[in-house]
């Protein structure tokens, strides 16, 4: 299921919501009928979190089935709140702590920022259950917020060059397509979240747009 929306007039959701198969993770304050609305299009349960007081979890927060890497400023309660939900947890310490900017991953693989240091990939590894790689999409580093990937597709920043396009599909086993989200947006990681079984989507995000998500992420 498919669902555009915004959070308070921002159509730049991805910045703050991180999902996977079984929970999605969202800044606090969100109204009653939206929280409800995000349920239903993941198939997943709403869990409301501020890590440190920011509200910015799609940048810091990342996530797969089995674990989180989270940044290092987290709060014990929010740390606890990840492990409750029955992920293994690693507060990155990082100059480059933003996880959710610079880690993409599914259930299959990581690709991470090429200058995380190289201590930390295997602690990523461990975590996530899932081998690391580092990488680049589109000469970004940021490969968090340059693709959204899930265990059925993934979809990319539409400057993807090919031996990138040929790592990430290789990393996630999943057929890579590109696009853009929020009427030309292409850090699709701002604006769009999503698991195997749906997402939710700026609301700027056009037809055109839509159409391409529902082909890459494989909901047609």
């Amino acid at each position: 299921m498919l669902e555009l929306m915004d959070f308070e007039r921002n159509p730049n959701i991805g910045i703050f919501c991180r999902a996977n198969e079984n929970v999605v993770f969202v800044r606090k304050g969100l109204q009653k009928r939206l929280k409800k609305r995000i349920e239903k299009a993941l198939e997943a349960k709403l869990v409301e979190i501020n890590i440190a007081n920011a509200n910015i979890i799609g940048s810091i927060l990342a996530i797969n089935s089995k674990g989180a890497v989270v940044t290092d400023f987290v709060d014990e309660e929010s740390f606890n709140v990840l492990e409750k939900h029955g992920l293994q947890v690693l507060a990155i310490e990082d100059r480059l702590n933003a996880a959710g900017n610079n880690i993409l991953v599914n259930d299959h693989g990581a690709l991470v920022h090429p200058d995380i240091k190289k201590s930390n990939l295997k602690k990523i590894e461990d975590t996530l259950d899932v081998p690391v790689y580092q990488g680049t999409v589109a000469g970004l580093k940021t490969v968090g917020m340059a693709a959204v990937v899930t265990n059925k597709g993934l979809l990319c920043h539409p400057k993807v060059e090919e031996k990138e396009r040929d790592q990430l599909e290789s990393i996630f086993d999943a057929e890579v397509m590109i696009g853009t989200v929020n009427h030309g947006m292409p850090l699709i990681g701002s604006g769009l979240v999503a698991n195997s079984k749906g997402a939710i989507i700026g609301s700027l995000t056009t037809g055109i747009e839509l159409n391409r998500i529902e082909e890459a992420l494989d909901f047609i």
